[in-house]
C-alpha cells in the first residue's frame, strides 16, 4: 500500500500506522476494555508481523496492542493477506464497525509538538528518558515545523509545545491558546554552503550574504515549511530587500535534516540552526562549511508552552506542566548545557536568564 500522511497512530513496537485524514474515532467498550476504531480509506500500514493482518468481509484491517489496549484500523483501499482472525468484526454494508482498542495516551503520557531541530539534533533522545525516569510520564514526540506545532497546540491535538519563533509564540499566548510560556534554551542560525562559495558570502553580514546569493542566483535551499527556521529566513530576505524567486530558490517543504542533505548533495546554500548542523556533520551527512555566523539577528531562542485546558479539557495539562517544570529546572537546564557532539555545545540553557 502506498504511504500516505503525516500523523502517527499507535502500534506495537516497530509497527507504524500512518494516516492523512480521518473522521472521529468510534468509541466503545469490548470485554470491559475502552475501545476506539478508526474508519478511513487512506490508511497506510507498515508492519513486521503478518499475524497482525486481518481479513473479514472484503475489508482489510490491522489490530495491535498498545500498552494494555487494542487498536483496530480499517483499510478499504485494497486487500491485505488473509490471516487468522484476532477478534470478531461486524460488517454492515460497506462500513465495518469494531469495538476494540483504547485511548491513544494514558494519564501518564503526553504529546509534545516540537521543531525538527530539537529532534534531528538528538537533544530529545538525550533528555526525555531522564524526564520519564524522574516523573513516570512518557512523551510522544511529534516533530514538525514551528508553524505546524503551534497549530497542533491551538487545536488541542497535543499537550505541550516546544518551538523557536518568538513572535509566533507571543501570538499563541496572546490568543489564549496557552497559559504558560517559559524560555528553555537558545543557539543560533548559520548560513552554510559549498566550500568554493560561488556567491562569495564568507565573512559577510547575513543581510549582505543574502543579497549576494540572490544577485548571483546561487542555489539556495529553503525549508519552505512555515517552521521557525523558515520564518527567520523570510525575515532575512526582507531585511536584504529581496523577494526570493526563480530557479535558484528551492522551497523544499522539508525538515531541517532533509534540507541539510539536499543542500549538500546539490551544492547549494541554506540556513540552519547550529545544533542540527553539528549533529549532521557528526553523522557524516554533510560537510559543508559555515560561511556566515555570529550576526545578532541570527539569535535563535526556544520556548515551551502548555495548551490551555479551558479550551481543550481533554489535554493532559498536569503532564504538560511536569515537562515544562522539568525542562526549566536546575537538572533539566544542566542536562541541556551538557549535551554535546564532537565536544561542541548544541544548545545553551536560558531558563534562568
Amino acid at each position: 500500500m502506498p504511504f500516505s500522511g503525516m500523523s502517527t497512530c499507535y502500534g506495537r513496537e516497530d509497527d507504524t500506522v500512518r494516516r492523512e485524514t480521518v473522521g472521529p474515532p468510534v468509541l466503545g467498550k469490548e470485554n470491559g476494555r475502552s475501545s476506539v476504531v478508526f474508519l478511513h480509506t487512506t490508511y497506510s500500514v507498515t508492519y513486521p508481523h503478518q499475524d497482525m493482518v486481518r481479513f473479514f468481509g472484503g475489508k482489510s484491517f490491522v489490530s495491535f496492542l498498545h500498552s494494555k489496549t487494542l487498536v483496530t484500523i480499517i483499510y478499504s483501499g485494497g486487500i491485505m493477506k488473509r490471516a487468522k482472525l484476532f477478534s470478531t468484526l461486524m460488517l454492515a454494508g460497506l462500513l465495518v464497525v469494531g469495538l476494540f482498542a483504547a485511548p491513544a495516551l494514558s494519564a501518564d503520557s503526553i504529546k509534545l509538538a516540537t521543531t525538527t531541530s530539537t529532534y534531528n539534533s538528538g537533544l530529545l533522545d538525550y533528555l526525555l528518558p531522564e524526564f520519564t525516569a524522574d516523573t513516570g510520564v512518557e512523551v510522544e514526540i511529534i516533530s514538525v515545523g514551528t508553524g505546524k506545532a503551534l497549530e497542533l497546540g491551538r487545536n488541542g491535538d497535543v499537550d505541550v509545545v516546544l518551538v523557536h519563533a518568538r513572535p509566533s509564540e507571543d501570538e499563541y499566548m496572546a490568543g489564549g491558546y496557552g497559559t504558560v510560556r517559559k524560555d528553555v534554551m537558545y543557539n543560533d542560525f548559520i548560513i552554510i554552503g559549498p566550500a568554493d562559495d560561488p556567491a562569495g558570502i564568507s565573512g559577510l553580514s547575513v543581510v549582505e550574504a543574502m543579497k549576494k546569493i540572490a544577485e548571483t542566483e546561487s542555489l539556495f535551499v529553503s525549508r519552505g515549511d512555515d517552521s521557525g527556521t523558515h520564518k527567520k529566513e523570510l525575515i532575512l530576505w526582507n531585511e536584504a530587500g529581496v523577494t526570493p524567486d526563480g530557479k535558484w530558490y528551492m522551497e523544499a517543504g522539508q525538515g531541517m535534516g532533509a534540507v541539510l542533505v539536499m543542500a549538500f548533495e546539490q551544492g547549494g546554500y541554506t540556513m540552519t540552526d547550529r545544533g542540527t548542523y553539528i549533529a549532521y556533520v557528526a553523522d557524516g551527512k554533510t560537510d559543508q562549511p559555515i560561511l556566515v555566523e555570529g550576526d545578532p539577528i541570527l539569535f535563535n531562542p526556544y520556548g515551551i508552552m502548555d495548551v490551555n485546558p479551558e479550551l481543550h479539557p481533554t489535554v493532559n495539562h498536569d503532564g504538560a506542566m511536569a515537562l515544562i517544570d522539568w525542562m526549566t529546572s536546575e537538572k533539566g537546564q544542566t542536562l541541556i548545557g551538557d549535551f554535546r557532539l564532537q565536544d561542541k555545545v548544541l544548545f545553551y540553557p536560558s531558563a534562568g536568564e
